[in-house]
């Protein structure tokens, strides 16, 4: 067994955002030493970890060089160079998630080809290699209004996915790879975080439930557990499941899923990190998502799953209108209330929807917690100077 804990073990961290920042919450905790690559010097992740290396996430040669300096590789963000990681795996190096798990996830055109082959229920799609493509399919009526149009590679936060309900929706979208899916009618966005260590261990953490901004495309409110029957929870859960165990991944598989009117559910992508719809089990959880990571990518054994108490996290994004150096009106505010802890990512500059924090809801009864989170999401603005 390896001895990672006050030791000359090091555990490289591709990525130095705001998830990057809470996995160290728990390097710290356990004294682990960290190495940590991000390409801007003001990465959230600096303060925290032992040393930090500025080098381009999409170079091979600074992965490459990176990952040589340390024992076990992860990342906190997909846009990574897979071909630097292959070949650090080729050589004896531990990267968890595998380049594998991540080649398949960072395309969306693959990771749905993946849900087919392997029998996993997702919406109906078709891919393109361009955007000309796409009108090409309208016009011959091979493809009909309203669909959802996602980028192949690079989309965050509500970027790259748009609701195409008529030609000049297509204006001004990327020109490459993408695809076209079916828009689902949905009761629920739901997601299931899965942890799986290297031994084959596995946890699931409960159901929660996603609100979406309508505008930004961006996650609103995350409610744990959630408000749904008990029947569509194990539904959901075990669909989780069934996609872990196809990706036989190591670490954490987020798994977005819709409810369908039928209470079908069906996958809608995954991410092979901790996720923001699990933000909530730093304060809610017997282990956060952020220390079960850790864990399952160490092999160590898994921690508790279940929640303590009811949580909902509000993500903290940059007002309209707010370009700067970032002020955080009314914190104290929020911090007057029962059960608030606000999460500062450490970012200077705000602008519109950029994600700046969240801030964590708990209660013993989740309505009331409902209730005050939108009270905090109500009191606290994020602005410039």
């Amino acid at each position: 067994m390896t001895n990672y804990f006050s030791s000359d073990f090091k555990l490289g961290i591709l990525g130095g955002g705001q998830l990057g920042k809470m996995m160290l919450y728990t390097t710290r905790k356990f004294d682990i030493t960290t190495h940590v690559m991000d390409s801007s010097d003001e990465a959230p992740c600096k303060m925290a970890c032992n040393h930090f290396v500025k080098g381009d996430l999409m170079s091979y040669d600074d992965v490459y060089n990176f990952g040589k300096q340390v024992d076990v590789l992860t990342f906190e963000i997909e846009n990574v160079n897979v071909n630097a990681l292959e070949a650090l795996e080729k050589e004896g190096k531990k990267v968890y998630p595998s380049s594998k798990t991540l080649r398949t996830i960072q395309n969306k055109a693959t990771q749905k080809l993946f849900y087919r082959d392997h029998e996993i229920p997702t919406s109906e799609f078709s891919r393109f290699a361009y955007l000309s493509e796409v009108e090409d399919a309208l016009e011959n009526e091979a493809l009909d209004f309203p669909f959802v149009w996602k980028a192949a590679q690079f989309g965050y936060d509500g970027n790259g996915v748009k609701i195409v309900k008529q030609l000049s929706d297509l204006n001004n979208l990327p020109k490459g790879e993408c695809i076209a899916e079916e828009l689902i009618p949905f009761k629920n966005e739901l997601a299931v975080i899965v942890a799986r260590n290297a031994s084959g261990d596995v946890k699931t953490y409960p159901v929660v439930e996603m609100e979406f901004h309508p505008e930004a495309n961006q996650v609103e409110y995350v409610i744990c557990p959630a408000r749904i029957d008990k029947a569509v929870a194990k539904k959901a859960t075990d669909v989780a499941l069934k996609v872990s165990e196809a990706f036989a991944h190591v670490g954490l598989l987020a798994v977005e899923m819709f409810q369908t009117e039928d209470d079908d559910i069906l996958v809608n992508e995954v991410a092979p990190r901790p996720h923001n719809s699990g933000h909530q089990t730093i304060e809610a959880s017997y282990t956060s998502q952020f220390e079960q990571h850790i864990r399952a990518i160490l092999n160590l054994p898994l921690g508790k799953t279940e929640s303590k108490v009811g949580g909902i996290m509000v993500n903290l994004v940059g007002a309209e209108g707010h370009t700067g150096n970032v002020v955080y009106k009314h914190i104290e505010d929020i911090m007057s209330l029962d059960g608030v802890t606000p999460h500062i990512y450490g970012k200077k500059q705000t602008r519109p929807f950029r994600k700046m924090g969240h801030v964590t809801i708990v209660n013993e009864d989740l309505n009331t917690a409902r209730q005050i989170a939108e009270q905090v999401k109500n009191t606290i603005k994020v602005e410039s100077e």
